[in-house]
């Protein structure tokens, strides 16, 4: 048997360290090849690490949250044959590794199921109940019955899991632990809860947390709110899908809204840019790749829509649930998570009236999407029911100036007003 030794990879782009964000397997676990082991991040993506080998984990190189150098050892894995690692060196390479440590768990109410000194007040918190009639007696030792005295639990509540029903000291636990409702829902409603939880800071979530600080003290942030009535859009939206929506796919409000950016972006080229503020250039772009904000269950993720331009509403549609699809899975590419030139930004029914959208930087531009309702409008002097949405956006006030800013959100509200200009260079 010997040892294979797996590094932590050289991932390109420059990068000389990633940070682990999460192991797949631990010490004693058997791996084939090709199985994904741990998972690292970039700066700019989640990549995942796979063995090339078949064999038994025998020593992890880090812990979540840990910044690892490119080279550094990763993983230890004993193999069939000579592996890769010479005998004289085994020895090293196994100090240099560590088992990954749990990860934090919840600091909960079963840490006072150890026996108090003093009588606690009725039931705190309380698990699974078991129906008993009130002068029925559990079986219980002495001890558990003292323990569940002191801990305030009724312990014909408690369901044992010994010998014929019997509660045991891990039922107490249990019975804590789960923080489940009291005897008396309406007490258990307003009971004290005293559980904490520990979350480290790591991964996707650390990566956000910077980049949303690096872009709030970075960037000299300010929003403009417009509202747009899209009663008209709506309607030719329900008419496509009606037409066409079985062969070409159902169409959301988000391709007529990459549209009008496309459309509009060719009046104010200074809002489809980049700013590198180190070197003090800004770089416009003819090209609009639009950056979707997705949230997936690792964290918000901003997939590219490239070349925005170029597409049809059913391609952009098309490639915008595609992209959401991979980023919510953890699939999506580096490069499909880079080079965005303006963001759009929504929560659909949950985008509330008006939000105050974090630039993507180095864009200096985003557009935020808030619900739609219907309102009572006045219209040629009469009132009508419309469909009303706001656009909430933010712009880089070193780059953007306000009346720019005002400009172009009121040609995209021009243009979705009036679905018909949004496909007139193509008649």
């Amino acid at each position: 048997m010997g040892t294979h030794v797996i590094k932590m990879p050289d991932i390109g782009e420059g990068i000389a360290e990633v940070e682990l964000s999460v192991w797949h397997v631990k010490v004693g676990d058997m791996v084939v090849e090709d199985q994904v082991l741990a998972d690292v991040m970039t700066d700019k993506a989640m990549v995942d690490i796979p063995s090339p080998v078949h064999g038994k984990v025998i020593a992890l190189g880090g812990v979540p949250g840990e910044v690892m150098a490119v080279g550094s050892i990763l993983i230890s894995i004993e193999v069939e044959g000579a592996g890769n690692v010479k005998e004289s060196a085994q020895p090293a390479a196994a100090a240099a590794v560590k088992e990954a440590p749990v990860a934090p768990a919840k600091v909960a109410a079963v840490e006072q199921s150890k026996p108090a000194a003093a009588p606690r007040p009725a039931a705190v918190c309380q698990g699974p109940m078991v129906a008993r009639e009130a002068d029925e007696r559990p079986l219980a030792s002495p001890a558990v019955r003292k323990h569940a005295l002191d801990l305030g639990i009724q312990l014909r509540l408690v369901r044992g899991t010994g010998p014929a029903g019997r509660v045991l000291h891990e039922d107490l636990d249990t019975y804590l632990a789960q923080g489940q409702s009291n005897a008396s829902t309406a007490t258990a409603a307003y009971a004290q809860r005293l559980d904490e939880e520990q979350i480290p800071v790591i991964g996707m979530r650390r990566k956000i947390a910077q980049r949303m600080q690096d872009a709030t003290q970075r960037a000299a942030h300010f929003s403009y709110v417009e509202e747009i009535d899209v009663t008209a859009v709506e309607e030719l939206r329900a008419h496509l899908n009606e037409k066409h929506g079985a062969t070409r796919g159902k169409l959301t409000l988000l391709p007529f809204l990459v549209r009008a950016l496309v459309v509009a972006l060719r009046d104010f080229p200074q809002i489809n840019a980049r700013y590198d503020d180190e070197a003090q250039v800004i770089t416009r772009l003819g090209a609009v790749h639009v950056g979707i904000a997705t949230q997936a269950d690792i964290g918000l993720m901003v997939p590219v829509v490239r070349h925005a331009e170029a597409r049809s509403l059913w391609d952009s549609a098309s490639e915008i649930s595609r992209l959401a699809t991979a980023a919510r899975n953890g699939k999506a590419s580096r490069d499909e998570l880079s080079g965005s030139s303006i963001t759009l930004t929504s929560l659909g029914a949950l985008g509330g009236i008006v939000s105050t959208p974090v630039l993507n930087l180095p864009e200096v531009a985003i557009v935020g999407v808030n619900k739609i309702v219907e309102r009572p409008m006045v219209v040629k002097g009469q009132i009508v029911i419309r469909k009303m949405m706001n656009l909430s956006s933010s712009f880089d006030h070193r780059v953007v100036d306000g009346m720019d800013a005002a400009q172009f959100i009121q040609a995209v509200r021009g243009l979705i007003e009036q679905p018909a200009t949004l496909f007139m260079d193509s008649f």
